[in-house]
């Protein structure tokens, strides 16, 4: 009984989608996104892991939202790291000139204090131009009640 009832209702499914008017798919083909009517925009991006694709998309979606013609000069973001995406902060990594040239935008670029003491890493491993905070999820918590997006790449 229930493999005769499917049948009809993926035909029904079907015809709907088959429906689909050109006007319909026109209005969707000409959608160009929200606009951006706030006066101010707040990000906040979580770095919590040491894979580097995450890290490279990370930075990659940070300088994305940056230049964005909607947001220009209405965007507050910070990248805070912790956990293992500490790793991108400590001297030596591949990401010091990407991580300065996000500072140079504007960015707040800060690190977890409770993963360096956890992990037993002294500050001056990390770049001398890192932020820190207390508390990685601390912060995301704070940022969150105080109305910034939350991201994680």
């Amino acid at each position: 009984m229930k493999k005769f009832l499917v049948v009809p209702l993926m035909l029904m499914m079907y015809t709907g989608y088959a429906q689909t008017t050109d006007a319909q798919l026109r209005k969707n083909r000409e959608y160009t996104g929200a606009v951006a009517k706030q006066k101010q925009y707040h990000a906040i991006y979580q770095l919590d892991k040491n894979d580097p694709k995450v890290i490279q998309k990370a930075i990659r979606n940070i300088n994305n939202a940056l230049n964005d013609p909607r947001l220009k000069g209405k965007l507050q973001i910070e990248l805070v790291a912790f956990s293992a995406g500490t790793d991108a902060y400590l001297k030596g990594s591949e990401y010091e000139e990407a991580l300065k040239a996000l500072v140079g935008r504007g960015v707040i670029v800060a690190q977890c204090q409770n993963t360096l003491e956890e992990r037993k890493i002294p500050k001056e491993q990390l770049y001398d131009f890192i932020a820190l905070v207390p508390s990685g999820n601390g912060e995301l918590i704070i940022r969150q009640a105080e109305g910034w997006s939350v991201v994680k790449p």
